[in-house]
């Protein structure tokens, strides 16, 4: 790090990620002029690969190291138990067992995980750790040395920024809450170790792809009006996804439609990465200049009396003032109850909400800071606040405090990302959608079918969990804008449209069953019906499109994974969600795999591994069902006395394009090369005879029935 990120300063190497940068397939050398370029990035790439090498070797390392030192240690504690049995005169001795540690090449223990777990040192039950990496880097810059030097820096900032490694403590009967747990954790930390007024969030599958985004993301901070702004969401970019886009991985009318569409309300939902945060926003402190109003969906249209402003101040709503903490001791003394009991971490509270204001260069900036105004130098880290640092990172320091309720992410849902985004919005703050031309993050995301489905079902899940919670979208207060709040509902109510998708993707097949249409008579008032609803979508998705940019192969994809989704896992997704809610029925999610194979020749063998899971029975049901029912319809038509195939027309349509949008599913299950699990084979076959005699045994064939095709149709 301390060459490669000068060298990357020093050519404006993009992205800045090493593997992603050295795997590139385009010319590396494309508009580089400096005729050094060559020999530093042969240099580089020689210290990159050592570097990987050594960090292959490290886990055989560390067990060497450890084997090594757990040995002296039972030669000594034999060597003490014979003493003692000498001294008392003891002719037995005792086995002794010792914990087979994890040692680090200072000769300590490691404070974490051992190889060999053990009390204290297992996942989900050890210390927390806190190592500073990097010290703060200096207030001037720091130029690296000239030609004499391996790689040329005279005139690079060399300046490294801080980096810590940090673990949180966890021990048995505490509730760590997951991701929301850790960012809580990793906010009071940094809090005390560096107190920056902006947070960057980033998955751990995510890289930085443009450095300057930073810059773009802080230009709307810092702006006139910005201190108004909680947080900056950037799109998510993927790689690895094949070229088809199978599963709508890239999901660009999400990403390209819906969120540049609320950045014109009160902003983008918050997605859970590559967002850029306000400290101060975090901590459930109101914007500034906001004023109480009453809440309610209808608040805006009727007026209430000024008791009624109690109602907005209800623990959820009311949050304090940016400007409490200037002249108010009481505010003051309550951040304890709030923040915990950290002196440290209530001292830096007013520092970030002060280094965060906007620069007052100009009249109109209210609530500006004065130019120069951070030119102090920074305090040196010390082990007093290192220690402080690890006792804010404790399992036991959110009891009693409004962490994980009003204060940092919101625990109590799986989707914790969209409850935090909410309660900000909630609180008057707004958000920004930056896109910017080159991508500023990128991750992966998973190609597989079934990996895919439980992504999408945990998403599910948590709207509906918001759905039945007090963050629902109704229950907002009048601070909200009442379209965001419309947005707010879609996000907790769309998995209940999963119900109508199925009971739309039957009717077709039910039609040809029964041997009636839809409705019964195609006349004229159904066509003008379904003209009118035909082209309003084909507008609206004309419109996405043209607006957004988009290709009209991904506004499909979309569309395709929209049904596949619909009548898997958000069928599955409420009815887990109900029994949450109702039955107090908790729900475990594993993290989203990424990459299941080791293929390491084909770069998408993940896609065409087929891993059965029961979120696959509706689709394939559907799947067999219209498929049985298209065949019965031909049949009819076929064995008929007066074949008409114009009246088997609507039903075969409907079901045609119910099958179109699950096409994606369907090759999914058929793997590599058409190699289907016997278990695809089993579940068809079972589908195919129960429909085919649940169909004879409602309806049996009759000379009437023989001469009745899909329906009547009758024209006006």
């Amino acid at each position: 790090m301390t060459i490669y990120v000068p060298f990357c300063k020093k050519h404006h190497i993009e992205p800045r990620n090493p593997e992603s940068y050295f795997s590139q397939k385009r010319d590396p050398f494309k508009n580089k002029v400096k005729s050094d370029f060559v020999k530093d990035r042969r240099r580089i790439k020689r210290e990159y690969d050592e570097y990987k090498v050594r960090i292959n070797g490290l886990p055989d390392a560390i067990r060497r190291r450890s084997d090594a030192y757990h040995a002296r240690e039972e030669i000594q504690a034999m060597n003490q138990q014979r003493e003692k049995a000498k001294a008392g005169g003891d002719e037995v001795i005792e086995p002794i067992k010792i914990a087979k540690a994890t040692w680090m090449a200072d000769g300590t223990h490691w404070p974490g995980t051992w190889l060999h777990p053990s009390q204290d040192h297992s996942r989900g039950d050890h210390a927390g750790i806190i190592q500073v990496m990097l010290k703060p880097p200096a207030d001037m810059p720091v130029y690296g040395r000239g030609e004499k030097s391996p790689i040329d820096f005279h005139d690079i900032d060399i300046r490294l920024p801080m980096l810590v490694y940090m673990s949180r403590e966890k021990r048995p009967g505490y509730d760590h809450n997951k991701k929301a747990g850790a960012m809580n954790a990793l906010v009071r930390a940094s809090a005390i170790l560096s107190n920056g007024p902006f947070i960057l969030n980033l998955d751990c599958d995510h890289y930085v792809y443009n450095s300057l985004a930073f810059r773009e993301g802080l230009c709307f901070m810092m702006d006139r009006g910005g201190d108004r702004l909680c947080y900056v969401q950037f799109p998510q970019r993927f790689e690895g996804i094949d070229p088809s886009d199978r599963y709508a991985n890239h999901n660009t009318v999400f990403f390209d439609v819906n969120m540049r569409a609320l950045d014109g309300l009160q902003g983008p939902v918050y997605v859970g990465t590559g967002c850029l945060f306000r400290r101060i926003a975090l901590y459930g402190f109101d914007p500034p200049r906001s004023k109480d109003r009453s809440s309610g969906l209808f608040s805006c249209c009727i007026p209430r009396r000024r008791k009624a402003s109690a109602s907005a101040n209800s623990e959820e709503t009311t949050a304090l003032r940016m400007g409490d903490f200037d002249n108010d001791d009481m505010n003051l003394a309550s951040f304890p109850k709030k923040f915990g009991n950290s002196s440290f971490l209530i001292d830096s509270i007013p520092v970030a909400e002060f280094q965060g204001r906007p620069l007052a260069d100009h009249p109109s900036v209210k609530n500006g800071r004065p130019p120069g105004a951070l030119t102090v130098p920074r305090e040196m880290l010390d082990a007093s606040i290192v220690a402080e640092a690890i006792s804010v990172i404790s399992c036991w320091y959110e009891e009693k405090t409004e962490w994980g309720t009003r204060v940092g992410w919101i625990y109590g849902s799986v989707t914790e990302d969209v409850v935090t985004g909410y309660r900000m919005h909630n609180r008057g703050w707004k958000s920004v959608y930056c896109v910017t031309s080159r991508d500023a993050f990128r991750g992966t995301a998973p190609i597989n079918l079934t990996d895919r489905l439980h992504q999408v079902l945990r998403w599910a899940t948590g709207s509906v969990e918001i759905f039945f919670s007090r963050n629902n979208a109704f229950l907002a207060s009048s601070k909200m804008k009442i379209l965001q709040r419309i947005a707010y509902l879609n996000v907790g109510i769309y998995p209940f449209t999963s119900i109508f998708l199925i009971v739309y993707c039957f009717l077709p097949a039910l039609s040809l069953f029964s041997g009636q249409f839809i409705v019964q008579t195609l006349n004229i008032t159904f066509l003008v019906y379904l003209l009118i609803i035909t082209v309003t979508l084909m507008l609206l998705a004309l419109l996405e499109i043209k607006w957004s940019g988009i290709a009209l192969e991904e506004w499909w994809r979309n569309e395709q994974f929209w049904l596949i989704g619909g009548t898997s896992a958000h069928l599955a997704a409420v009815v887990q969600g109900l029994l949450k809610v109702v039955a107090g029925i908790e729900i475990s999610f594993t993290l989203t795999s990424k990459s299941a194979t080791d293929d390491e020749e084909d770069e998408y063998a993940d896609l065409y591994e087929v891993k059965w899971t029961s979120l696959m029975i509706p689709p394939l049901v559907i799947i067999m069902i219209n498929l049985v029912a298209i065949a019965v319809g031909f049949s009819r038509t076929i064995y008929s006395t007066i074949p008409q195939w114009s009246k088997l027309l609507g039903g075969v349509f409907f079901a045609f394009w119910v099958l179109a949008h699950l096409y994606p599913f369907a090759k999914g299950l058929m793997g590599r090369r058409g190699r289907t699990p016997t278990i695809v084979y089993v579940w068809s076959g079972l589908v195919a005879i129960t429909i085919s005699l649940l169909w004879i045994a409602i309806k049996p064939p009759s000379l009437q029935a023989s001469n009745q095709v899909g329906g009547s149709f009758t024209f006006p």
